[in-house]
């Protein structure tokens, strides 16, 4: 399984952009797609995620810092997720990186290559 992401750039305090992570497979309802990012000097850390447990429904969590400013979303039919960024800070400057968490058929756990996001005050 292989992750592409994009979108990343530079942008001033307050602007927004928008990330995309294709999957060069089919993505299963099931698995757990997410976006973190690294800070330089810094750890890596989650900004959102999206799965369903059930049949339709998705569940979403956001970091505290995101929230009310990010949304993450998945269009499986273009085995893609996407990260819609708004009312972006300096401190969100950082590379993202998206994930997806396999648990069936087979687990795994897979990262793409990562974007640069870089917000100037």
């Amino acid at each position: 399984v292989q992750l592409q992401a994009s979108g990343g750039g530079l942008v001033q305090a307050g602007g927004s952009l928008r990330l995309s992570c294709v999957v060069s497979e089919s993505i299963f309802a099931s698995d757990v797609m997410g976006w973190y990012r690294q800070a330089p000097g810094k750890q890596r850390e989650l900004v959102a995620s999206i799965y369903t447990a059930g049949d339709t429904d998705y569940t979403i969590d956001y970091a505290d810092f995101v929230k009310g400013r990010f949304t993450i979303s998945r269009d499986s039919a273009k085995n893609t997720v996407s990260l819609q960024m708004n009312s972006l800070k300096p401190e969100d400057t950082a590379v993202y990186y998206c994930n997806l968490d396999r648990v069936r058929p087979r687990s795994g756990n897979y990262w793409g290559q990562g974007t640069l996001v870089t917000v100037s005050s």
